[in-house]
């Protein structure tokens, strides 16, 4: 978790006495501590600035305790409330408790080093909740990165950069086909960098509203148009010190262009309907199928902000230019929709996924074999469970390796191909080996012997077979 995390407090009373000993002792254990004298006011600076805690009385004029708890809860389920009681009630406490309060606290606080305590304890709770998340995030952004799955030269050439940006920010700009995984790989830059831990901010600028697109990303004041009965933050605000996303931009009006130039000038946003800009910090990340070089030679894309964000570009190829890691990408799939079960391809179907040229990269091959699962009604993928147009395809092959690899598409050769490599490439380490497999110690060691592979086994590298990197080898009986 981010050394930088802080706890917001939100205390609420309306004795003014109570509000500031409370925040005395909040901001003595490092909390920003806010006030509130109602629930109503409570409400509103939730609304602003949400807390991870709230410490509340129970008998205030207007709305009550019970009737603010129950509101906040309704609105804010993850904050903590914990409530404060005179004169011991233990009834009330308890009905608080129902509703979904943290704990109470009776008043006064004797000695007040019990506040303290108390208040601690409560942080305690949230600091768990929030490592599991970031832990949760981390988690996630490893399996995004290591879905982007490939050995050949121009994925490992995509996974070096990616290595090399993640700790910068750099805008980049990632170009592809349509289903090439661009917000994947965008995932992976911000997730496995310094500043995994804040926000990441996906926009689909294609999918935007015209006339909505600057009140979207940059905010809105309220009363600024009809309908606007407050203020909001923009998704540049919401993005600010982690990194936006910006894909498609090739399809933002030129009118919008300019005022995105301007907010990467700048380093600031103003919100529609308001006067004071707004300081932001954030890494863009552009992505886009059109060729912006020649999008701007047309006009239809400024040609400054073609510049600006183009400080560092990669290339994700279709899939078509990559064939020889459409079998690792195929057995990825098939752990994914079907873990724990042993799905196995027939040489003809792993033969017409080979060929077919997938004007849809890798996003139709995701569909590809979750159809073949779905309407499969057994372990094995035949050619008649696949999309009719895959089938028939019979497509000349774009790299020169693949008419030799296809003779050696029996599913045997390409495990004991994938284990050979791994094992060289760890030098004979079988613990590491076996968790850049994804499989078991006692299925490698089977295999192992079931392929007769030890570190003196002479390299399949002059064989014709695809090469692979840290692929999941397919459970096969045996």
């Amino acid at each position: 978790m981010s050394d930088e995390f802080k706890i917001r407090l939100l205390i609420v009373d309306d004795e003014q006495s109570i509000r500031r000993l409370c925040r005395r002792v909040g901001e003595s254990l490092g909390f920003a501590c806010r006030e509130a004298d109602s629930g109503e006011s409570a409400l509103a600076v939730l609304e602003d600035v949400p807390a991870h805690m709230i410490l509340t009385d129970m008998v205030m004029p207007r709305m009550t305790g019970l009737e603010f708890l129950e509101a906040a809860k309704k609105l804010y389920p993850r904050t903590e409330i914990a409530v404060m009681t005179g004169h011991g009630s233990i009834e009330t406490a308890v009905q608080a408790m129902k509703l979904g309060a943290y704990d109470y606290i009776s008043k006064p606080f004797l000695p007040l080093e019990e506040l303290r305590l108390f208040l601690r304890r409560m942080a305690d709770k949230i600091y768990l909740v929030e490592e599991n998340q970031y832990l949760r995030e981390r988690t996630n952004a490893e399996t995004e990165l290591h879905g982007i799955v490939g050995n050949s030269a121009k994925i490992q050439e995509v996974l070096r950069i990616v290595s090399r940006l993640k700790d910068t920010r750099t805008p980049v700009l990632i170009t592809g086909e349509s289903g090439t995984g661009k917000e994947l790989v965008a995932r992976a830059i911000h997730f496995h960098g310094s500043f995994a831990a804040q926000p990441f901010v996906a926009v689909d600028c294609g999918s935007l509203v015209p006339t909505l697109i600057e009140s979207e990303l940059f905010g809105y004041q309220k009363g600024a148009f009809t309908g606007a009965i407050k203020s909001k933050h923009g998704l540049f605000q919401s993005a600010s010190g982690g990194t936006i996303f910006l894909d498609e931009v090739g399809e933002l009006p030129l009118e919008m262009q300019a005022k995105l130039l301007r907010v990467l000038q700048e380093k600031e946003v103003r919100p529609v309907g308001g006067n004071q800009p707004i300081k932001v910090d954030v890494r863009v990340i552009a992505a886009t199928n059109r060729d912006l070089e020649a999008a701007y030679r047309n006009g239809t894309f400024r040609k400054d902000l073609y510049f600006r964000l183009n400080v560092v570009t990669v290339h994700l190829p279709a899939l078509r230019e990559r064939r020889s890691d459409i079998a690792m990408l195929v057995h990825w799939f098939l752990d994914q929709l079907a873990p724990g079960e042993p799905v196995a391809l027939t040489n003809a179907a792993m033969k017409c996924l080979l060929e077919y040229d997938w004007p849809g990269n890798v996003r139709e091959l995701e569909n590809c074999m979750e159809r073949a699962i779905a309407l499969g009604d057994r372990n094995t993928i035949d050619v008649g469970d696949l999309p009719p147009g895959i089938a028939e395809a019979s497509v000349a092959s774009a790299e020169p390796t693949i008419p030799a690899m296809l003779t050696t598409t029996d599913l045997e050769d390409i495990e004991r191909a994938t284990i050979q490599r791994v094992f060289e490439q760890v030098k004979g380490d079988k613990v590491l080996a076996g968790k850049m497999l994804g499989i078991s110690r006692a299925t490698l060691y089977r295999k192992l012997k079931r392929y007769n592979i030890k570190p003196s086994s002479p390299s399949l590298s002059s064989q014709s077979l695809p090469s692979f990197r840290a692929a999941r080898v397919p459970e096969q009986a045996g």
